[in-house]
């Protein structure tokens, strides 16, 4: 007996994927920010930073693919 998922809960994975892909890219733009600024390179943690956007889109898009199954599936 399978639960229905409750429908006023947000999906974790999609606000997950939302958190990471805005702070990527709020670190990209303070790459761009650093460089004109300053003549020194940016630390090193930011450059870790900047991959969580393409990790949030990655989290996305799976999201996106289960949530499109399920719909398909309760037909």
């Amino acid at each position: 007996m399978a639960t229905e998922p409750d429908s006023t809960r947000p999906p974790v994975l999609l606000v997950g994927a939302t958190i990471l892909f805005v702070v990527g890219v709020c670190a990209i733009a303070a790459m761009f920010v650093v460089a004109a600024v300053t003549s020194d390179a940016p630390p090193d943690a930011l450059y870790g930073a900047t991959l969580a956007a393409p990790l949030g889109l990655l989290l996305a898009v799976v999201y996106a693919l289960q949530s499109g199954r399920r719909s398909r599936n309760k037909k």
